[in-house]
């Protein structure tokens, strides 16, 4: 079997990944090199007045809203086409999600942005109007009717949380903790309150800080209106004029940048740079576009440069030079206003090698699903580091096993897949490549073995590994020598029990036998719904690669059992609720970047007419 969510996972994670790479800061700048405009200053974390959700919402719709959709769902005009990009929405409106941000942090993100997702820093907003539209979107996942029972229960208790500096370093969860245990002056005023209480409450203290809701004055039929300053306001529909005119997008603006030559030998002439440019328009109706493509070539002196570039605000810009058939790319920078000399961050380029021992394995994380009675399925999780000088090539070529991740000895190997957070991979012909990287690459391979009441599995190092760690069923246990019980853990709402192994040298095997049955499928899709599940292990989100892991198995058995699919789904699903759930789990892999958009648009059509069956 090819590997085809390698080849799918190497041909889609470059273009928003790009921006991982980290470049060396110790390099002597080029000839005339100006540092770009930076971001906003971000000021104090906290609101010199009382943010405003009404001032905020406006500024939400025209800002947010195309992204992040009205209520904060993750479903605005230009989500689809992030998401089939590999960029997951933040669910702002998600009270799951809300509950563990602070205001500070999400001001944060609004002043600097997060290039990574294709959010610029939104510097045309001031200090006041960030905090207004954070204070916004802290209110897509609250109700009224929650923030008068928060009401109702508080009493005097909003005395201790009347400061912006300290309300806005606190989450709602980290109210609902001090409510309950107390902390300095604060008593547990709320120990005795259940969840939902607590939260209510919460969110009431939350929307304290904001600013009260100014009453409208109404001007008397018979008068002329004035106001405040004795000055008759200007009549419905004249334009107001602006204090701070907003500059003209620049045209014929410079783009510049260089290389960083890593390699340590001269390189080739007359080198390939292509700058790539993004518009993250306010239009509702708009995507994400590529709306600048230039080719040039690199200079004598590793530099190059574009010219008659139009530098509109916001326009997201890197660049990208071919060597050898690997394209290197540089960081991103984002046009301020009135900017009109742009200098992209350099690019890194560094010799190529075949060295697998170069790279250094952190860890690897076994998972089990043994729920099917014929196969028992395992997903492995290889952190992988390469802070060496070089940039590792893997040619794949005909084989469909990745060396330095191999599948369990004797297992039947499925496939590849990229985890969350890993640096990106960089696409070749015929296989991929490593470049030097501070961010580690992680990367889930996927296979199976014959199932049963004992299941021996050999997992082999191809290079030394730093910790295994196994993670099975409720009920499944393991022996083998070299492993260290470190028991039961709840994740979310799924149980573990959890072993460890030390260090495993090259070329040696860690051998072990699972035996017993679980409890509870493994990967159960009614989970998938739930987003409290985002946690981590080792900095990989467990929750996402079992919703990743549980579609990979689906998809793979429709595949093989295509005749007789129709039939499994009626199995599959015994009534029109269960149908529903599967729908919503499959919207919300989908929003989360973990299946593509044509297997998504195809399974969904399946689910879609599987409910109309079920229905009749």
């Amino acid at each position: 079997m090819k590997i085809r969510h390698t080849l799918f996972l190497f041909a889609t994670l470059f273009l928003l990944t790009a921006c991982n790479f980290t470049l060396a800061e110790d390099v002597t700048p080029p000839p005339n090199y100006k540092p770009p405009t930076p971001a906003p200053t971000m000021g104090p974390l906290f609101p010199s007045a009382a943010p405003d959700p009404a001032n905020g919402e406006a500024l939400y719709a025209e800002n947010c809203a195309p992204c992040h959709g009205a209520a904060g769902m993750g479903d605005g005009a230009q989500s689809a086409m992030l998401e089939g990009q590999g960029v997951t929405i933040p669910l702002l409106g998600s009270p799951e999600f809300a509950r563990g941000k602070t205001p500070a942090a999400w001001y944060q993100i609004v002043t600097l942005g997060n290039l990574q997702k294709f959010m610029p820093p939104f510097s045309s907003l001031s200090d006041q109007q960030r905090w207004d539209v954070v204070a916004y979107a802290l209110t897509l996942h609250t109700t009224p009717e929650q923030l008068e029972r928060g009401k109702e229960l508080c009493g005097d208790c909003a005395q201790y949380f009347g400061d912006q500096k300290t309300m806005s370093a606190l989450s709602e969860n980290d109210l609902v903790d001090l409510m309950k245990n107390g902390e300095g002056e604060i008593p547990a005023f709320g120990k005795d309150f259940s969840n939902e209480d607590a939260l209510a409450v919460a969110a009431y203290l939350r929307s304290l800080t904001f600013a009260r809701p100014t009453p409208p004055t109404v001007a008397p039929a018979t008068e002329t209106a004035v106001n405040a300053e004795g000055l008759t306001p200007l009549s419905e529909g004249a334009s107001q004029p602006d204090t701070e005119p907003t500059p003209e997008p620049a045209s014929g603006g410079t783009v510049t940048g260089s290389v960083q030559n890593q390699t340590g030998a001269d390189l080739p002439a007359e080198i390939k740079v292509t700058l790539r440019g993004y518009s993250h328009g306010t239009d509702m109706s708009a995507g994400v576009e590529e709306i600048v493509t230039l080719e040039g070539t690199l200079d004598e002196n590793g530099a190059f440069s574009f010219t008659d570039v139009a530098l509109d605000e916001g326009l997201i810009l890197f660049a990208e030079a071919a060597v050898d058939g690997m394209t290197y790319k540089s960081d991103f920078a984002v046009v301020q206003a009135g900017e009109t000399e742009v200098n992209l961050p350099a690019i890194a380029i560094y010799a190529a090698s075949e060295d697998f021992s170069l790279l250094k394995i952190q860890s690897v994380q076994m998972f089990f699903d043994l729920a099917n009675a014929e196969a028992a399925q395992v997903f492995a999780v290889y952190t992988i580091v390469n802070d060496s000088d070089k940039t590792v090539v893997v040619n794949m070529g005909e084989k469909t096993e990745i060396p330095f991740a191999p599948f369990p000895d004797g297992a039947n190997g499925l496939g590849y897949e990229a985890a969350q957070d890993t640096a990106p991979f960089m696409p070749i012909d015929g296989g991929f490549a490593l470049p030097p990287s501070e961010t580690s690459y992680r990367l889930i391979a996927y296979s199976s073995l014959p199932n049963g009441r004992e299941i021996p599995i050999s997992q082999t190092a191809f290079l030394p590994i730093d910790q295994i760690t196994l993670l099975l069923p409720d009920g499944v246990e393991v022996e083998g020598d070299n492993l260290t019980d470190s028991g039961a853990q709840a994740m979310g709402e799924m149980n573990f029990h959890v072993y460890t192994a030390g260090s495993l040298a090259k070329g040696a095997s860690l051998d072990f036998t699972l035996k017993g049955q679980p409890q509870e499928m493994a990967v159960n899709p009614d989970l998938l719904q739930n987003k409290n599940l985002l946690f981590g292990i080792g900095g990989v989100g467990v929750a996402l690669i079992l919703a990743g892991a549980f579609m990979f198995w689906r998809d793979r058995n429709r595949e093989e059992e295509l005749d007789d699919e129709g039939d499994e789904e009626d199995e599959e699903f015994s009534d029109p609720e269960s149908i529903m759930d599967a729908i919503i789990a499959l919207d919300d892999l989908h929003r989360a970047g973990k299946i593509p958009d044509e297997a998504y648009q195809q399974r969904r059509g399946e689910l879609k007419a599987a409910l109309k069956r079920s229905s009749q």
